[in-house]
């Protein structure tokens, strides 16, 4: 079906260019570059895909914005599944906090999201699933989160999300996907190297 569809589109795109290329080229170059555009965004969403169900699937992703790391975050919300948990390190300011809102907001999550330093975990419910932001930062030691009951969250029905993990690695499942941020200011002060791999 996708196929008939697409070969579709295509015919229709050649007899539109047929009837307008000689009045207007500019327009069907236009429509050239924006379907190369789509066609390299299903190839990197596909690839998302792979990375969360496949094991030691890796992904480098180069952003040069907030709305590029958001949009990463949210791509990755909306192919999320139950019991999904996405671990995110790196230095402070590199983007965890940005990617964490597009997760939520591809779970359509659409309350504020912030970082819970201070609470370690904040719950959101009304997406179309639960959505568990952790931010492990004050965490002194793993013992800690066992107070907080954090096997409820890791092996329950929801998407968790943890900032700082490595601070508690040996508590995070094997079937996390880890998501490093690094910043290069050589290259702007907004790029962002996202590195993402699937389970270990």
């Amino acid at each position: 079906m996708i196929l008939k569809l697409r070969s579709m589109r295509t015919a229709y795109f050649f007899l539109f260019c047929k009837q307008t290329f000689t009045f207007c080229p500019i327009k069907c170059r236009m429509i050239m570059d924006y379907w190369a555009l789509q066609g390299k965004a299903v190839s990197v969403s596909d690839k998302l895909n792979d990375i969360v169900k496949q094991k030691g699937t890796k992904m480098i992703k180069e952003t040069f914005s907030d709305k590029e790391t958001f949009e990463l975050g949210f791509e990755l919300g909306k192919k999320a599944v139950p019991g999904d948990i996405f671990c995110l390190d790196g230095d402070l300011g590199t983007g965890k906090t940005v990617i964490a809102k597009g997760i939520a907001a591809g779970l359509g999550v659409t309350e504020p999201v912030s970082s819970p330093t201070f609470t370690v975990i904040k719950e959101y419910r009304e997406g179309r699933l639960p959505f568990f932001h952790f931010d492990v930062y004050r965490i002194e030691e793993p013992a800690e989160m066992d107070e907080i009951g954090y096997e409820d969250y890791f092996f329950g029905d929801g998407v968790t999300v943890i900032e700082w993990s490595d601070l508690i690695k040996e508590l995070i499942p094997d079937k996390a996907v880890r998501i490093r941020l690094k910043k290069d200011t050589g290259k702007g002060f907004d790029y962002r190297k996202i590195e993402i791999i699937g389970e270990t």
